[in-house]
């Protein structure tokens, strides 16, 4: 079945969903996205991740997103694709149409909703440290933008070398994120996740675990990640992943009794409410 794509207010057939070459999303990486989760064809914290798109096309000076008009997109998208279990809502926002060059044209935003299917991660997840450090005090610390090379790159370098997640320390030498995901350690029997200064996103899923499972935000060594006693990632599609290797090295249990908890409030809170 070819699920529609919106594309600024309109429904279109795959083949025909198309943005300009000229668009900036795709020349330099000048726009912001969400990944939003639906189960069931039924989205999963759309407000929240509404109100990211918001915040992070604010921080890049681009024009405020019409979020209603997006939301509209995404039911328009789920009533016209199937009831999967699990399925990915991806939403992307772009300055549009510019010049040949980082200067903005004046053509208008592109907006654009596509759904699909998606395939469970593993019950346990392998993550790999790269050499790479995030940028804690960059412009775009923080926001969930379309210039994503660094995390395609690291990405690979991780599954090259059997990772299935790869985990980024930052300038300051501290635990920061994943490339698609927030990471929590466990450590003297307290559950800690890297602040938000630390430069990592603001995930929707790490709020939502730090609420409903308690935690603290705690800027920690990269170090503390390989001697933890227990570990997992946090992400829309994932929700809570064990962690169960850091580089090839055995965490003590994955998952342990901290990270099981975890899980089991997550799965039973997020069940209850889709719009938390």
């Amino acid at each position: 079945m070819n699920v529609p794509v919106w594309v600024n207010g309109q429904l279109l057939d795959p083949e025909r969903a198309t943005v300009s070459v000229f668009d900036h999303g795709l020349m330099v990486g000048d726009g912001v996205f969400e990944t939003v989760k639906c189960v069931g064809g039924e989205s999963f914290a759309l407000t929240r991740h509404l109100d990211r798109l918001r915040l992070s096309a604010q921080r890049m000076d681009l024009p405020e997103p019409d979020v209603a008009a997006i939301a509209d997109g995404v039911r328009a998208c789920l009533a016209a694709a199937p009831a999967w279990p699990l399925g990915r809502i991806r939403i992307t926002y772009t300055s549009g149409p510019g010049p040949l060059g980082s200067d903005r044209g004046d053509a208008g935003t592109t907006a654009v909703v596509i759904v699909g299917e998606q395939k469970p991660f593993p019950e346990t997840g392998d993550v790999t440290v790269v050499p790479w450090p995030r940028n804690e005090r960059g412009a775009l610390a923080g926001v969930k933008s379309t210039s994503y090379g660094d995390n395609a790159k690291a990405l690979a370098y991780a599954k090259a070398r059997g990772g299935g997640e790869a985990i980024f320390g930052n300038l300051a030498g501290d635990l920061c994120e994943g490339t698609g995901s927030n990471i929590f350690i466990v450590r003297d029997g307290r559950l800690v996740t890297p602040t938000l200064a630390s430069g990592c996103l603001a995930g929707v899923t790490r709020a939502l675990t730090l609420e409903w499972c308690g935690g603290s935000e705690e800027d920690v060594p990269l170090s503390a990640l390989y001697e933890a006693q227990e570990a997992f990632l946090t992400s829309t599609t994932r929700d809570i992943q064990p962690i169960r290797l850091v580089d090839g090295t055995a965490l003590p249990v994955a998952p342990g009794p901290i990270t099981t908890k975890a899980m089991r409030v997550f799965a039973e809170r997020s069940a209850a409410d889709l719009d938390p």
